[in-house]
């Protein structure tokens, strides 16, 4: 990260907002995945002209949110129940609600005005976290009557090495958030953005895509 420069961020910046909005025909919000940026990164990212932020750790988010309170943070990593206290002062989004003591956690802290979204496992990959498809209505209605929101839906589809590979996992979350009235689709990384642009995700989550 010690080589990253603003005129470089803004650059990719740009390139990647093109490229969401062609596949897409419409505004896709780019969120800046910031695990690995340090000070100067961030700075850099900042400058460049990134608005959306997004962290995987709570104790970076912290660290990052007090440093850029100019950026809108977003959490998106897997999230402990114990720390959803902490987190929700900092963040616009939870994007990976995913277990019922989170939503536990949720009920007692957050406020009326608290969007989250609910992380499913599309794939149904063993070990690996998210709500399977069939108990998703279940999950939501264990979440309904709380004081805040399910705005929408994420996923990680299983690793790949072509994009394409992810296509039928964002549009079986597309469908999945259709039928249920959820307007929010949080899909796509650094290696198919484009791809869940097209399949209808509302934010991308690019992380080294903005760096290099």
């Amino acid at each position: 990260m010690e080589d990253v420069t603003a005129e470089r961020v803004a650059r990719n910046l740009a390139e990647v907002r093109e490229e969401v909005a062609t596949a897409a025909g419409r505004d896709v919000r780019v969120l800046a995945a910031v695990k690995y940026a340090d000070a100067a990164g961030l700075d850099a990212l900042v400058a460049g002209g990134v608005t959306i932020a997004g962290e995987n750790r709570a104790q970076e988010l912290e660290l990052k949110a007090a440093a850029h309170p100019d950026l809108e943070w977003h959490f998106i990593g897997q999230l402990q129940s114990r720390k959803v206290k902490r987190v929700l002062p900092l963040v616009r989004w939870i994007h990976s609600v995913a277990s019922d003591s989170v939503l536990e956690q949720l009920g007692k802290h957050a406020s009326p005005d608290t969007e989250v979204l609910v992380e499913v496992n599309v794939a149904r990959e063993p070990g690996k976290s998210g709500v399977d498809p069939a108990e998703l209505d279940a999950f939501l209605d264990r979440g309904a009557g709380g004081p805040f929101s399910v705005v929408g839906l994420m996923t990680m589809p299983p690793a790949a090495a072509d994009p394409q590979d992810s296509r039928r996992w964002f549009s079986a979350l597309r469908e999945l958030a259709a039928e249920r009235g959820l307007p929010e689709l949080s899909m796509g990384t650094t290696q198919d953005y484009v791809v869940a642009a097209q399949e209808g995700a509302t934010i991308v989550r690019v992380g080294s895509r903005l760096f290099r």
